[in-house]
């Protein structure tokens, strides 16, 4: 279905019966929290290689962190940026959807019709 917006500036909504949607939004669910789990762990190994780095660093003698080279504190901050904090909140927007995917399956009934917002749309069909 086409992604049409209105004149107010909000997006279409379609409206469905709950039970025929509730399968749907359980497999969205479940696979938006398996991406969220998938970049968690991304993010743990991630950090888990830096602490390792750093250990073996501060265990060198004097002498040979001096010829050893360590990545400058900006190079660091913008690794942390790339690997940890753009990926946190990536997940922290993949959580706001399953949030919103389950209060759609919580506030509603099987046999009432519910709103579905376009970006759940592409769902359905």
């Amino acid at each position: 279905m086409l992604n049409a917006m209105r004149l107010d500036g909000n997006s279409q909504k379609t409206s469905r019966k709950a039970a025929e949607v509730f399968p749907f939004l359980e497999a969205y669910i479940a696979r938006k929290e398996q991406q969220a789990l998938e970049i968690e762990q991304v993010v743990e190994r991630y950090e888990m290689k830096r602490m390792k780095e750093e250990r073996a660093y501060q265990a060198m003698s004097s002498l040979r962190r001096m010829f050893t080279g360590k990545k400058p504190d900006h190079h660091l901050a913008v690794e942390y940026i790339h690997y940890v904090k753009k990926p946190m909140e990536q997940v922290n927007k993949l959580r706001a959807e399953i949030a919103r995917a389950r209060q759609i399956m919580n506030e509603s009934k099987p046999g009432e019709d519910i709103t579905i917002p376009d970006d759940f749309e592409e769902l359905l069909n």
